[in-house]
């Protein structure tokens, strides 16, 4: 087994997926002669959480995600919507911006128009539903917001839900006609595949990362090893970004910088029903979002959703929830054990013990029949037929274990960025809404990360130019957010 000799990189991005391929785009507009490792351990770009089948595929703008929308004391907090309808705004406008340069082609193969719903049943959850449309109707973001009571109304948005349906049952949607559809996996793959051609930057598939260390100049060596010759050579680079899905755990503990060692992780899998019949998936035109279960993680949200994979339309319902010590879908049985180590042992028992609804609900999930997964899917859709669907490993995630500013262990929901201090490496942990959001999440690490070249006159002006937003809450600028929404929806297809 021969050794290469040592290369060095500006920048080395481990994980193809569309954290990686969003991040050496960006690094490469904004500095055209940087150098970019991207290394994947998988033979090609985007198989694991960016994939299609292993990703809600909703372009997450708050539209119909209802625990993005949290109720207390009669009061719905919409914080965090409007936060995540600006970010997936910058997300349209970046993509807009490739259509626009040819860096990316056919919109239409990875965003579709596809209007979101919220739908829900019984008095209290009506009752949630309508406070929740009131306080987003308010903001610009969320205007065109429409909301029923009436069975005719909501059955004209999307048949299926109410087809079957007892007249009696009080229920209530919302319904967005901006909402999307999209595919990561070819938006990713597209990403890449633009930058396998572009000078400075080189894309190694079969590449596994087994570690990585810090030099005595504060570069960083990554030690790499090719899976198909056995080859290992090492780079030396000034930047590494790990946006390796549910093993960037696993490299953040090899890294030892001291921001992450209290860091753990809870492994959570999932499998979806789906449905290729044509003339059901002609019947329903929606993404139709419910309310979790209690002890739920967030990616376990139930909708029955409208999805175009390559080209074709079908129908999704789940996710259904399960556990697996694997931290990827590719990954090994052994990765939760490998993750466990004096410096989390205590963070992953304490958040563990804080979270035995979550354990149980699991259990519950795993546990299910086929036939309990179909009576779940007819909550959404009362005349489903189990011969109509078949089962689907979704993706695997990986919710962050940490500590909180008052040094108690928590389980964290969402995405997470943990920086070592001096902006030489960065690492991406956790998971919803993610990918919807990823363009808002790379220029908050550049800002942390490059601080000096952000800053200057130059970055600026191309951040303006890639997202014409750039340091505006479009929320506050009504005219501006409409007119951007026109022209990305105009540039990548979308009805508007």
């Amino acid at each position: 087994m021969s050794t290469n000799k040592n290369t060095e990189s500006d920048a080395v991005l481990i994980g193809a997926g569309i954290m990686s391929a969003t991040l050496g785009l960006l690094l490469k507009e904004l500095n055209p002669k940087a150098t970019i490792e991207i290394l994947e351990r998988l033979d090609s770009a985007a198989q694991e959480s960016s994939d299609a089948m292993n990703n809600a595929g909703t372009g997450h703008a708050a539209f119909c995600e209802l625990n993005y929308t949290p109720e207390k004391n009669g009061v719905v907090d919409t914080t965090k919507a409007l936060n995540i309808c600006e970010q997936f705004e910058e997300s349209r406008q970046f993509w807009s911006y490739l259509v626009k340069k040819n860096i990316i082609q056919a919109p239409k193969s990875f965003v579709n128009t596809v209007p979101h719903m919220s739908f829900v049943w019984g008095e209290e959850n009506v009752t949630f539903l309508r406070n929740r449309f009131q306080a987003l109707k308010k903001q610009p973001l969320f205007a065109a917001m429409e909301y029923s009571e009436e069975a005719v109304t909501i059955k004209n948005w999307a048949p299926l839900i109410m087809e079957g349906r007892d007249s009696k049952d009080k229920v209530a949607a919302t319904h967005m006609n901006l909402g999307t559809d999209v595919n990561f996996g070819e938006l990713t793959r597209q990403m890449i595949k633009h930058q396998v051609n572009q000078d400075g930057v080189n894309v190694s598939f079969q590449t596994e990362v087994y570690d990585l260390k810090r030099t005595k100049d504060n570069k960083w060596n990554v030690f790499i090893k090719d899976l198909k010759t056995g080859q290992k050579r090492t780079i030396t680079t000034k930047f590494v970004f790990i946006g390796a899905g549910g093993a960037s755990i696993l490299l953040l503990e090899k890294s030892g910088i001291p921001e992450g060692k209290a860091y753990g992780g809870f492994p959570v899998s999932g499998q979806w029903l789906v449905c290729e019949d044509e003339k059901l998936a002609e019947q329903h035109f929606a993404k139709v979002y419910g309310l979790a279960s209690v002890g739920a993680p967030p990616m376990s949200v139930p909708h029955l959703d409208t999805r175009y994979v390559n080209g074709k339309k079908s129908l999704l319902f789940g996710p259904y929830a399960g556990f697996s010590t694997k931290f990827l879908k590719t990954g090994s049985y052994w990765d939760l054990f490998k993750s466990i180590s004096t410096g989390n042992i205590g963070t992953m028992v304490g958040a563990g013990l804080d979270n035995m609804d979550l354990t149980k609900y699991l259990i519950s999930e795993v546990m299910a029949s086929e036939d309990k997964k179909v009576e779940a899917l007819k909550k959404y859709f009362p005349n489903a037929k189990k011969q109509d669907w078949r089962l689907e490993i979704a993706g695997q995630r990986v919710q962050t274990m940490k500590r909180n500013k008052e040094g108690k262990a928590e389980l964290a929901f969402g995405t997470e960025v943990v920086n070592a201090a001096d902006g030489s490496l960065a690492v991406l942990l956790g998971a919803s809404p993610g990918a919807s959001t990823t363009v808002n999440i790379m220029l908050k690490l550049i800002a942390k990360c490059f601080p000096n070249e952000y800053k200057s006159a130059e970055w600026q002006e191309k951040f303006k130019e890639m997202i014409p937003s750039f340091g505006l809450k479009l929320n506050d600028h009504p005219e501006l957010l409409n007119e951007l929404r026109a022209e990305t929806s105009k540039t990548l297809e979308l009805k508007y």
